[in-house]
């Protein structure tokens, strides 16, 4: 049971009534009711604005309004309300509450946490996207683990989620991908090829490519003419790029269900059908732009030309769609893109892309604003960029040319368990210092390890209990323990942060932040740690006592719940929960 949901749901129901009983001629606005965390744990456990919300509308000081609120909660088993100048209600949750979340917790298992608040709306996260030229560095790494981990997360919370890669394999940097390739295949075939024309890609990544090639196709690529060929390599060189990203963020659990080709929109008239639906809603038309402030955008060009109405949707400028030479611009493979996303049927579109698209924003905002008729909601989320140190100094990358840190070199030396939780331990659009000395070192200061290694601190109470005990502990068992023994406070301090979990996860899921849960976890795992530790010194709160094993049960039970909140959150971020270490 959610007890913020709960308390919510009691706070209107008492809200009502007492309008209907003093102001009964009053229809109550309870839009704006809100149940929260008070900043001062003494407080209690949570706080609504019902005074300030409902007092106004019955014409009541919001004192006398508290007064007729706190009546509907006489004899409440689980809330003790009172009154907080100037217009809030505090609660507090009574033992018995907190003793019943253990019960909610053990009974719901690994479904803990889990909600409805979706109701199976089709949402599309597309992220990653990188251009398949070449392995992922670890600028890419960031936007992976974050729209991964926020797929996991609204999946939890009763979306229906498509995890969605976007093929950038139109256009000149693939038609540079094809050359570089074929460079290699001479290579392959025992030509000399000396150094890398400035302008291509110089990695050796590439090698392979060139020596599939030979394999595939023998000699016969080197007699033809670039227009021949030039198509062949393309496919090719694609092809195998995506195969090696495919496998890099494999390392990191990650796997796409959608991949969409930008080529196949061009070649199946994606783009002229999009455009011409924007027309036909009277949504492009002829004209210029004026020059921008600051450095002109690369699209940008002082003649008449065909325009998006994006302004009318929120961007700042409208869009061009062709540019002088009659070819599409960038922004008109988006329209195409967007357009093949709302005809799939998604409710909701959410774009990761990385700091240097913040002026994306708007515009495809703007644009699936307007292909939906403001129908779809869309979400831009940016992720930052990520620094390396070891050791407090900067990793610093070659500058002989192609050579970069990337995605693999990142996990093959830390795991995936370690860049995915610090990945998502900070704010997606905050800079990030990732120093591989302090991810793996085994202290509080290293949050993966910490939440990790109280998993495993409670599997291992769980080891010593059937040994001490002498007994198999089963859920059945743990079900079947009396919880009303859970009265010591430190460990009803540790159930009040448990029962804030559901609320976690829809806040999160609500604002597109995973990165809540990740901090969530390290304060739950702070309190059982700093449990574990009063212990040591205390011993009435032992987890295990042979002379005592209706406490021993009640308190397994308790442990439990916090295992299972770890689990459930861990398994949103994409992180195991370890039972050694």
């Amino acid at each position: 049971m959610d007890l913020f949901k709960k308390f919510y749901e009691k706070s209107a129901g008492a809200s009502i009534a007492v309008v209907q009983r003093l102001a009964p001629s009053v229809t109550l606005d309870l839009g704006k009711l809100a149940v929260q965390v008070p900043r001062h744990r003494e407080h209690g456990e949570m706080a609504n604005n019902a005074p300030f919300v409902a007092a106004p509308q019955a014409g009541m000081t919001p004192a006398a309004f508290a007064d007729e609120f706190i009546k509907e909660f006489a004899g409440d088993p689980d809330f003790a309300v009172s009154f907080a100048k100037p217009g809030f209600i505090n609660a507090k949750l009574s033992d018995t509450a907190l003793q019943r979340v253990v019960a909610d917790v053990l009974r719901e298992a690994e479904d803990f946490g889990r909600s409805d608040m979706g109701r199976g709306q089709r949402v599309n996260v597309e992220y990653v996207s990188a251009n398949p030229t070449g392995p992922l560095h670890v600028g890419h790494c960031r936007g992976a683990v974050f729209g991964d981990a926020l797929a996991n997360l609204l999946a939890k919370m009763g979306f229906t989620v498509a995890r969605e890669y976007y093929i950038n394999d139109a256009g000149a940097q693939v038609d540079v991908l094809a050359r570089s390739a074929y460079l290699r295949y001479r290579e392959a075939a025992g030509e000399s090829i000396g150094e890398i024309p400035a302008g291509l890609y110089p990695g050796d990544y590439l090698k392979p490519v060139g020596q599939a090639l030979l394999d595939r196709h023998g000699r016969s690529l080197l007699d033809m003419p670039e227009a021949e060929w030039l198509p062949v390599v393309r496919a090719a060189a694609v092809a195998m790029m995506l195969d090696l990203i495919k496998d890099d963020l494999a390392m990191l659990g990650i796997h796409h269900e959608v991949f969409v080709s930008e080529g196949r929109l061009h070649r199946e008239g994606g783009v002229k059908i999009a455009i011409d639906d924007l027309a036909r809603q009277g949504l492009v038309y002829e004209g210029r732009l004026p020059p921008p402030k600051g450095q002109p955008p690369e699209d940008w060009e002082d003649r008449e030309q065909l325009l998006f109405r994006a302004s009318d949707f929120g961007d700042d400028i409208d869009r061009p769609l062709v540019k002088s030479d009659g070819s599409y611009t960038y922004f008109a493979s988006d329209v195409a893109y967007a357009r093949d996303k709302i005809a799939r049927g998604f409710d909701q579109l959410i774009y990761v892309l990385g700091a240097d698209h913040g002026g994306y924003v708007k515009r495809l905002q703007a644009l699936v604003g307007a292909l939906s008729q403001k129908r779809v909601v869309c979400d831009v989320k940016l992720t930052q960029l990520v620094k390396l140190f070891r050791g407090g100094e900067p990793v610093r990358m070659s500058k002989r040319a192609g050579e970069f840190v990337t995605l693999r070199d990142v996990v093959g030396e830390v795991g995936p368990d370690v860049v995915r939780f610090i990945m998502l331990y900070r704010k997606n659009d905050a800079p990030l210092d990732f120093d591989f000395e302090k991810v793996t070192e085994q202290s509080r200061d290293n949050p993966v390890f910490y939440v990790q290694y109280a998993h495993a601190r409670i599997c291992s109470v769980f080891r010593n209990a059937e040994l001490e005990l002498g007994e198999s502990i089963t859920s059945d068992s743990l079900a079947s323990a009396d919880l009303s023994l859970l009265i010591e406070e430190p460990m009803l301090e540790v159930i009040r942060r448990l029962s804030e979990y559901p609320r976690v996860l829809e806040q999160a899921a609500a604002a597109h932040e995973p990165h809540r849960v990740a901090f969530y976890l390290f304060e739950l795992a702070s309190d059982f740690h700093a449990l574990w530790n009063a212990g040591l010194k205390s011993p009435q709160l032992r987890f295990i006592s042979k002379r005592d094993r209706p406490v021993t049960f009640a308190r397994l039970a308790f442990l439990s719940a916090i295992r299972y909140a770890l689990a459930s959150g861990l398994k949103v971020l994409g992180v195991r929960p370890v039972d050694v270490m």
